[in-house]
């Protein structure tokens, strides 16, 4: 077995993945921006929105700040499934298709760089951060004693100074959610696997938006850089199992050549040799 095709060591894995998880963290903090730049691209963003249509968030964030029922599920599940789906599909990737795991894990890493380059360059003030007078309710402040965060997102209580709650263009929730649900479609054999895959993007995706978390268009851009990410990651794995899709010879030994009309049969070597001791024999 070549190192290509032998399955990574879990522990060089888990070092890797932990030094890319600082380091996502850490772009996060260092990526503090002037808060009243903050708050003018979050209006920003909100206002194209609102000439296109498209500022679902708006009925999403009623519709949850509005019944306990819809909301504070909604916050158990951003505060938690972000930290915890994307590396158990990881870790089953690793034990399960080893094959295709360097090629999800090179996916992954590649397509937070973009978005810590986002959180730099567009610090971006999240809806439930906007004044009152432009509509949202800040859900997990609302329902922040049903669970363990505060008042500041998803972190503990008194943690709240360790994350940047300026960084909401792109959603990473929605991005890193796509991941997983990509690759329990495309490698999961059961249908609730398979389901999954579908589910969870798109529940993440109303979850965003229904705590006031992000806008719409903070979900296409998480859906964007793990686009881009994916096309860098098909060169840098090109012709690897990881996205090589399985072929089947199904010509039975027929040949066709680029200007051939029908296919011409390859000569096998039993057959080239009956046609040399016929020619022998001639």
């Amino acid at each position: 077995m070549t190192d290509r095709h032998r399955p990574p060591r879990w522990w060089t894995e888990l070092l890797l993945l932990g030094l890319v998880y600082g380091a996502y963290s850490a772009g996060r903090l260092l990526a503090r921006g002037d808060v009243d730049l903050a708050v003018g691209h979050g209006l920003a963003v909100l206002r194209v929105e609102e000439v296109l249509g498209i500022d679902f968030e708006r009925p999403l964030n009623r519709l949850f700040s509005g019944s306990p029922w819809w909301g504070v599920p909604a916050d158990f599940g951003y505060a938690s499934l972000h930290y915890l789906l994307t590396p158990a599909v990881l870790v089953w990737l690793h034990r399960r298709r080893p094959a295709h795991y360097r090629a999800a894990r090179t996916w992954l890493v590649v397509s937070t760089l973009p978005a810590l380059v986002g959180f730099a360059l567009l610090p971006t003030c999240p809806p439930r951060l906007l004044d009152a007078a432009h509509g949202f309710t800040d859900t997990m402040a609302q329902y922040s004693a049903y669970g363990w965060w505060g008042g500041e997102a998803s972190a503990p209580r008194g943690l709240g100074s360790f994350t940047n709650q300026y960084a909401a263009m792109p959603s990473l929730h929605v991005g890193w959610a796509l991941w997983c649900g990509v690759l329990l479609w495309t490698h999961g054999r059961r249908p609730l696997v398979r389901a999954l895959g579908i589910a969870y993007p798109a529940a993440t995706t109303l979850v965003v938006m229904g705590t006031a978390n992000h806008y719409f268009l903070d979900a296409v851009a998480g859906a964007a850089v793990m686009g881009l990410g994916l096309l860098l990651t098909r060169r840098f794995h090109s012709g690897t199992a990881g996205f090589r899709r399985k072929t089947t010879i199904v010509s039975g030994g027929w040949d066709t050549s680029a200007r051939e009309l029908l296919p011409g049969r390859r000569p096998s070597a039993a057959n080239t040799a009956d046609d040399d001791t016929a020619a022998a024999a001639r």
